[in-house]
């Protein structure tokens, strides 16, 4: 009777520790956050990150009810800030805000000062930012076909910028050449303004730019519009077609923008941020603003961004492996 008695008292004390884990999830949720809450761009102030990022943190501090400080620290190619959270307290208190770049880096650097597929957990994706495949009218083309059609007659005679090696431009193209089964010439630059630059002064004859440093040229004619990167054409250019639907089937490139945090960050905290993050959105002032620099509101699961991650991690591996390209 007496060891039944203790198995009783033990399995109720068992029974009481479960119950209260239980029950202080949604209080954790309930009571986070307590202070003010850091989001980490890994980028110098003034880049798509950091605009994102401060034009969602209003109406975060709204939700949460705390300081939302947006911490700028540039350099290393986003790997001192990225550092910086993946070392951080798995407390909700520190959030890393990344853009596709932080799915490339992987296939760039072989050590790597942290895990990106295992140090972070995704919290929120923000949007999808279309990248715009543009051309010199001196290329003669106006379509992903004929430009493809002018790189098979001319092998390593079209030649496209980049604003950096080993960046979301210059892989974008790189994907292109494989899919397409063409070799077009890469121009390195420092930035997306001096590859512009040169395009505009017919010095190299096509650039996946960002939507808001081509929208202007566009408009003008200065360049034309042969693509759009992502699945479904954007808002922001809605007279430009999908590179997969003007010459190339299967090609898709976002250059998303998102924030994670440190491996181990509690569920509840997760979802707490996940919500106030969506709601902010939702919001159709923030939506327009969004277009404004090229980024399309998306509302998905943090298990879906996550997905999108490691898809993105596979992706640029395979793209980047066969071109050796190494920032080390």
């Amino acid at each position: 009777m007496q060891k039944l008695i203790h198995r009783c008292a033990c399995f109720m004390r068992v029974l009481l520790a479960a119950v209260a884990i239980v029950a202080a999830v949604p209080a954790q949720a309930q009571s986070y956050p307590t202070r003010p809450v850091r989001m980490v761009v890994p980028y110098p102030a003034g880049g798509a990150n950091d605009i994102v990022a401060r034009l969602l943190s209003p109406l975060l501090i709204q939700q949460l009810g705390q300081s939302v400080i947006i911490d700028n620290r540039g350099g290393g190619n986003t790997l001192i800030g990225s550092e910086i959270v993946a070392r951080s307290a798995p407390d909700g208190y520190t959030l890393l805000v990344v853009a596709a770049g932080h799915a490339i880096n992987p296939a760039l650097y072989p050590r790597l000062p942290y895990d990106t597929a295992r140090d972070f957990v995704p919290v929120s994706l923000f949007g999808d930012g279309a990248y715009v495949f543009v051309a010199h009218p001196a290329a003669g083309v106006s379509s992903s076909a004929e430009l493809i059609a002018l790189a098979k007659s001319k092998p390593g005679q079209v030649t496209y910028a980049s604003s950096s090696t080993g960046n979301l431009t210059h892989l974008a193209a790189e994907l292109f050449n494989s899919l397409a089964g063409i070799k077009m010439l890469h121009v390195p630059y420092k930035g997306g303004n001096p590859a512009m630059t040169d395009l505009l002064g017919g010095r190299v004859s096509v650039f996946f730019s960002t939507v808001a440093v081509a929208r202007p040229h566009l408009q003008s004619g200065k360049i034309r519009g042969l693509g759009v990167t992502t699945p479904k054409r954007t808002p922001a250019l809605p007279n430009v077609p999908t590179i997969a639907e003007s010459g190339l089937p299967g090609y898709a490139v976002s250059g998303w923008y998102g924030v994670v945090a440190p491996k181990g960050t509690p569920k509840a905290v997760i979802e707490r941020l996940h919500g106030a993050i969506q709601y902010a959105l939702r919001q159709p002032e923030i939506k327009e603003r969004l277009l404004g620099v090229g980024v399309e509101a998306a509302e998905v699961s943090p298990a879906e961004f996550g997905k999108l991650i490691d898809s993105d991690i596979a992706k640029w591996l395979k793209v980047a492996k066969p071109l050796n390209i190494s920032m080390e």
